[in-house]
């Protein structure tokens, strides 16, 4: 099985020795992603919900430049500081994926790298 390593400058770089995304075969698995703008490389403070968005907005754009789309994505993972945020993260969230719901799991976490809040990953099936 050959791997393709995904890159590009419409998400964030990756913060250590990983890849934003790895292609192996036809399944896409994109590494957590922050609510970091790619285009200042800083990180979004404030309103969960559009840190949430942003997210999911890297997610999709290394989804896109390994060849997939939202409807491709089979499991999402998202990692969050305060489950008090679950349901606004919830909110946006469905707008992502209102008619396609792929498998999902979100996990409490203590803390997240660069002081995060939220960070999703996902894999897709081509």
């Amino acid at each position: 099985m050959s791997l393709e390593l995904i890159a590009t400058t419409k998400a964030p770089g990756a913060v250590g020795p990983y890849s934003q995304g790895v292609k192996a075969g036809n399944i896409i698995f994109t590494s957590g992603q922050l609510h970091i703008d790619p285009e200042n490389g800083q990180m979004l403070k404030g309103d969960i919900q559009e840190q949430t968005r942003l997210c999911l907005e890297n997610v999709k754009a290394i989804l896109e430049e390994g060849g997939a789309k939202l409807e491709d994505v089979v499991k999402v993972t998202i990692f969050l500081t305060d489950m008090a945020k679950f349901s606004a993260v919830n909110e946006i969230y469905g707008q992502y994926f209102s008619n396609h719901k792929p498998a999902r799991s979100c996990v409490a976490v203590k803390e997240l790298p660069l002081g995060g809040e939220v960070e999703i990953e996902a894999v897709a099936v081509i």
